[in-house]
């Protein structure tokens, strides 16, 4: 059985942004699409002295948001498998346990009821992080959201721990028949006065060197695809928020850190999610299933 894209949702408005987006993405890709909704109605039953015909206000909500979104991608997309089913858990959790059998995640960077001007759900930071299957966040303006630019931006940062990114960015390019934007962020030392025995190389063709091999396997299984490298001096945190707001989506390594609150993404990953004009694909390092290439 093929993997499903599955897409979170809540019912609010950033929900049906996300919603629109996974369903293109599955179309796109060839996927059926799994709705999913976390609700923990089942807490709150059993004082009641409702008949037992009578289904909890909890429960018919959270089936309502869940109907409301299938039926919303359905007339998106006519000829799409689409599914979708309440989970009995908090979101973080279900959410986790769905990206062990999903092709990708999709999630709104904001949930119902949160507050204005927030920068990123604290349910979709914390997935995004710890999924076993690249999660994407739909976040950004109008045209990154529409796929516009016709153009996917891939950080490379460690090119020995992010092939799993490197790939995903190549099939999606492949998928959109659009141009792959792969940058390399690289800084230039401090002056030492006893420079290294090793040819006294230049950092920025030290850099070309490692995101051509970065490249090199990815790119060789799809020749088709048009990969314009760049290479830019500068922290890559910064570099790829800026460059992302000509983008369709950008895609980074996870690149897990440990914080106060757990398992948080990397500086470039974090900075991406809270500031991206497009949205941002966040590749763990070993995934799950990924998305099938169209033939």
């Amino acid at each position: 059985m093929e993997h499903p894209l599955t897409v979170g949702t809540d019912g609010s408005d950033a929900a049906f942004r996300s919603l629109d987006w996974a369903a293109d993405e599955a179309a796109r890709h060839g996927l059926p699409l799994r709705i999913v909704h976390a609700s923990r109605w089942e807490r709150y039953e059993g004082t009641s002295s409702a008949p037992d015909q009578e289904r909890p206000g909890e429960q018919v909500l959270a089936e309502n948001i869940v109907d409301s979104a299938a039926a919303h991608a359905r007339r998106r997309h006519a000829d799409l498998a689409v599914s979708g089913e309440v989970l009995a858990d908090d979101a973080v959790t279900a959410l986790l346990n769905e990206a062990l059998h999903a092709s990708l995640l999709v999630l709104g960077s904001r949930g119902l009821g949160e507050i204005t001007g927030l920068l990123l759900g604290s349910v979709s930071l914390t997935v995004a992080a710890r999924a076993r299957c690249p999660v994407i966040v739909v976040r950004g303006d109008p045209a990154g959201l529409a796929g516009t630019h016709e153009r996917i931006l891939l950080g490379v940062t460690d090119p020995a721990a992010e092939k799993a990114a490197v790939r995903f960015a190549v099939r999606e390019a492949q998928a959109r028949g659009c141009t792959l934007d792969a940058v390399y962020a690289w800084h230039r030392p401090a002056p030492d006065p006893q420079p290294p025995a090793d040819g006294h190389r230049d950092p920025e063709e030290r850099a070309a060197e490692l995101l051509d091999a970065a490249l090199a396997e990815a790119t060789a299984a799809h020749p088709e695809v048009r990969v314009r490298r760049s290479l830019v001096e500068g922290p890559a945190h910064k570099v790829l928020v800026h460059r992302a707001a000509a983008a369709d989506l950008l895609v980074v390594a996870a690149q897990r850190r440990q914080g106060h609150f757990g398992a948080q993404p990397g500086r470039v990953a974090h900075t991406a999610l809270c500031h991206a004009d497009c949205p941002v694909a966040v590749v763990p390092q070993h995934t799950g299933p990924a998305p099938r290439t169209p033939d």
